[in-house]
This record gives C-alpha cells, structure tokens and sequence, in this order.
C-alpha cells in the first residue's frame, strides 16, 4: 500500500475510513452532509489527467461505487461528485450525498453556513456503517 503525505486542510477536516486499492476514504467533520472524499495515493498529483490513464479509470470506478453505496446508505435524492481543489491542491474526490431538505439544496455544499462537527458517538457509528458497507464492495 503506498503511503502519501496528505495536504494538512484534509487532515484537519475529515477522517480517515478505510483504503482502498487507489483512493484513501476520509469522511467530511460535517455532519449536515454524508460527504466522504477519494484522496488517490499518488504524490505529487493535483490534476485528474496527472494520473495515469489506470488510475483514472480506477479513481472514477471508485469514486462511482463509493457514491452509490453512499446515497442508498443515506438515502439521497442526488449524488455530487467533484474535484474542485481550488484550496487544497492535492487531487481529492468529494463524494457528496443531497437531499431535498438538506441546508443547502440546491446550491453547492461548499462556503453554505457552518459546518457541523460529528460528536464521537455520530462518527463512530457513521464510521462503522461506512466501513461495513465500503468492505462489502470489495474494492481493495
């Protein structure tokens, strides 16, 4: 398993979950949003097209199934995925579950109020699920 250093803003505001045979899976402190982020492990990459024609097919596979799995786990209306990295430069992949009735719907979930930390019971229970449910996919 390849080992990277992650961009410090993705450290701070997310947690790790799991590996998977490309991406690291870290879910978004904000509560408000089932939002998990792909972070390829592969330095030195800011842009999808720094990565190999494998990768990226493997990046947008995982992506894809992680999104699925994470709409009927949170039972969304709609799935956003985006690479965006205006702030953090090192190529991630925001997974983002919306609902309807959500804080921000329909805009965008980026820079909309205030994020809403998990206390340690939510994302122990939040993490469980994830990892249960991402292990069943068999994407390692």
């Amino acid at each position: 398993m390849t080992v990277i250093e992650l961009d410090e803003r993705l450290v701070q505001d997310s947690y790790p979950v799991t590996e998977l045979s490309l991406c690291q899976v870290r879910l978004m402190d904000d509560a408000r949003f089932p939002w998990l982020v792909l972070i390829p492990r592969r330095s030195g990459v800011s842009e999808l097209f720094d990565l190999d024609e494998v990768d990226q097919q493997r990046l947008w596979y995982e992506a894809t199934q992680v999104g699925r799995m994470l709409k009927t786990l949170a039972k969304g209306d709609k799935l956003n995925i985006a690479s965006l990295g205006n702030v953090v430069a090192q190529l991630h992949v925001h997974v983002v579950v919306r609902r309807r009735d959500d804080a921000a719907w329909p805009s965008p979930v980026w820079g909309h109020g205030e994020a809403e930390p998990y206390d340690l019971d939510s994302l122990a229970s939040m993490r469980d699920h994830l990892l249960a449910r991402i292990e069943a996919l068999n994407l390692r």
